[in-house]
């Protein structure tokens, strides 16, 4: 049976418009290449559904931000916006006392920190570093993960000797997209830097790219791409622009999962044994069960908060399904906080 007949064949995916040349296109590139079994995450940073998944709590892989809601760069893409169902945690000391409880009283394994930028896209973090030293002294099992905004050497091995496990940073290919959309007079090879610095490092890097990021349009992806390759990354993580957040003056067009689907075929051929995953942000509704489905095919090894119907399409096309009560780039290797 074709891929296309089994799209049809499941209830969830059937009356979805799907380009059958791509996805003939698909199953005639996996028939090369085995495709890996499919992780699907569910960390508790929002409320999540779905009939095919267990559910999971909110603090079993929380996400705290150290500046509240607050980002002074206000990035036309988000406006703050992917801060607001993170735990506000301002005090450090009273975040300690947080983390420590939810380790005692609900087996917490790990959260990410997270937070706005200044105007150099820069997280103050440093306050952080010596709780966050203390939290990994006394609870070893903990996987810890923070989004680094731009940085140098030394704030990267800051970062590292505080004993944080995952790194994360957004990288952006094209000049026009820094200045425009993030408001932020700073080159791409800002971004490079900040990758290599990170590489540098002790730390599991997981670089970020969104798609469509430039209003829409794809400008810069696949240079972001090559600029990944050429780090010794552990893993990319993929997400596409998500139009209701920008501001009314500067609307942003829905990227077609088509679209999408080129940047995931060239990030997934482009990292030859580097895990490619679908991240938590892109566009709802049936946007996203056919954003899914290509990244089902395209051999994607993991995805957040799948849409209804991936389960069913991962194992109809022979791909083992497992699933992580954790964010997709701090894998808890099984160790999820929910049973």
């Amino acid at each position: 049976m074709s891929w296309t007949d089994t799209i049809a064949g499941i209830e969830a995916l059937e009356d979805l418009s799907l380009d059958p040349r791509l996805v003939s296109a698909l199953e005639a590139e996996a028939r090369h290449h085995k495709l890996p079994p499919l992780k699907l995450y569910t960390p508790s940073f929002r409320a999540y559904a779905n009939e095919e998944l267990k559910p999971c709590g909110r603090d079993a892989f929380p996400a705290f931000s150290v500046t509240g809601g607050a980002c002074a760069l206000n990035c036309d893409h988000c406006q703050a916006k992917i801060l607001e169902p993170m735990i506000p945690t301002g005090d450090p000391a009273q975040f300690e006392r947080t983390v420590r409880d939810m380790v005692r009283l609900r087996g917490l394994q790990g959260f990410l920190l997270s937070g706005g930028s200044n105007r150099r896209n820069e997280v103050p973090y440093d306050r952080y570093y010596p709780v966050v030293e203390r939290l990994k002294r006394d609870f070893p099992h903990l996987r810890i993960g923070m989004h680094s905004g731009l940085l140098d050497r030394s704030r990267a091995q800051a970062m590292a000797n505080a004993g944080v496990d995952v790194a994360m940073i957004d990288v952006i290919g094209a000049d026009e997209t820094i200045r425009a959309v993030y408001h932020l007079d700073r080159p791409v090879a800002d971004f490079e830097s900040t990758l290599a610095a990170l590489c540098e490092t002790r730390m599991q890097v997981v670089p970020h790219i969104v798609i469509g990021l430039h209003y829409g349009q794809l400008k810069g992806e696949a240079n972001a791409v090559d600029i990944v390759a050429r780090h010794p990354v552990v893993a990319l993580v993929l997400v596409v622009v998500m139009p209701f957040y920008a501001p009314a003056d500067k609307p942003f067009r829905t990227v077609p999962p088509e679209e999408a689907a080129s940047v995931f075929v060239a990030a997934r051929q482009r990292l030859h044994g580097v895990p490619v995953q679908l991240g938590c942000a892109r566009p709802a509704g049936s946007h996203k069960m056919v954003t899914d489905a290509y990244a089902v095919m395209a051999g994607f090894d993991g995805i957040a908060y799948p849409a209804e119907g991936v389960v069913a399409l991962a194992r109809a096309i022979g791909r083992p399904v497992e699933q992580e009560h954790a964010c997709c780039a701090i894998s808890l290797n099984g160790r999820g906080g929910c049973a």
